[in-house]
Formats: structure tokens, sequence, C-alpha cells
């Protein structure tokens, strides 16, 4: 059986967290978290949730739980997207 990537999913899966992550103002600095402070407030590296907003990785669902109550969002609403629409913007960064 041949093993399927799901890049297309996984980058779809991405620009909605990023998305969602422009929707949440830092009270403090008045202006939308950043990848790095996201990172720092979902115990994992910066580099991970560009790795996650890219759809270069298979993140845990732990994770992706971590990164919805981050967003303010429950996980079905995370996953509750246009999957066509992100896949059109997919397309267009490259």
């Amino acid at each position: 059986m041949e093993k399927k990537s799901f890049k297309k999913e996984k980058e779809a899966l991405g620009y909605r967290i990023k998305e969602l992550r422009s929707k949440v103002i830092n009270p403090d600095t008045n202006r939308h978290i950043s990848q790095e402070e996201l990172s720092l407030r979902t115990g994992h590296a910066k580099k991970t949730v560009g790795e996650i907003e890219r759809g270069n990785t298979n993140p845990r669902y732990e994770t992706l739980l971590l990164i919805s109550k981050e967003l303010h969002v429950t996980i079905n609403e995370l996953f509750n997207f246009d999957m066509n629409k992100y896949k059109k913007l997919s397309n267009k960064s490259k």
C-alpha cells in the first residue's frame, strides 16, 4: 500500500493556523501573536511552529490541541475550514 504524504492538506492546515494566529492579539503589545510567541505559549520550538505552518511536518494531536487552545478555538474549529480555499493559497505561493 502506497503511503500518502497529505502535503496539500498539511499546507492547508498551516495556512489555517497562520490565519487564526493573525486574529489573536497579545494584550501587552497590542499586536498579533508571532510564531515565536505561539511557540513559547505551547512549549514548542519556533522552528516546530514554522514547520507546521509550512506543512512540512506531521504534528502530534497533543501539539494541535495546545495550538488550538492558544488560538482560542476548539480542535474542531481548527480543522473546520474550506480545504479548497487553502489549497488555492498554497498553489499561489509556489
